[in-house]
């Protein structure tokens, strides 16, 4: 078999304290350049959504506020519009009572004025009645004096005809 040659493997102490110098001054640029840049930047970020984060607390509280807020003011509304209804049915139930004692007292106007109507021609018709009977009495009294009333019998005879004179006029 061949001879194998393993040298590159084989472990220098110096150039494992080169690299590990080279890794520490690595670490240090890094560390000293980029991690504050990086640093920054992160931090920067964390700000932000802190920022962001206080910003939507902020905004859900106002966003309860408002709803609060609706919340009262619809059940005010709610409330100022049961009132409205309430004191609107109560003026409808006033106006109704007041137009029904308008009614009642004009219907009570009219039947007063119909009764006295009544009441008028009444009186009309019964001294139209005692004029026809005065003029009938009148006519009879003319005729009797004209007639010499002899008897009882004509006498009653007249009177009997006065009577039926008195029911064909009416």
């Amino acid at each position: 078999m061949e001879n194998i040659n393993f040298e590159f493997l084989s472990i220098d102490p110096v150039t494992i304290i080169g690299v590990l110098c080279n890794t520490m001054i690595l670490f240090l640029v890094f560390k000293f350049v980029l991690f504050k840049r990086v640093k920054a930047v992160v931090e920067k970020r964390r700000e932000e959504i802190s920022k962001t984060y206080k910003e939507a607390d902020a905004a859900l509280e106002s966003a309860k506020m408002k709803e609060d807020e609706y919340t009262e003011k619809l059940s005010s509304a709610k409330e100022e519009s049961a009132e409205i209804v309430k004191n609107a049915t109560v003026r409808a139930t006033q106006r109704s009572d007041e137009i029904i004692a308008a009614a009642k007292t004009e219907a009570m106007n009219i039947t007063a004025k119909a009764n006295a109507d009544i009441e008028a021609e009444k009186k009309r018709a019964v001294n139209q009645i005692k004029d026809e009977i005065s003029g009938i009495a009148v006519s009879i009294a003319e005729t009797v004096v004209s007639r010499q009333i002899d008897n009882d019998a004509d006498q009653d005879r007249l009177i009997d005809e006065f009577i039926a004179g008195i029911g064909d006029a009416t």
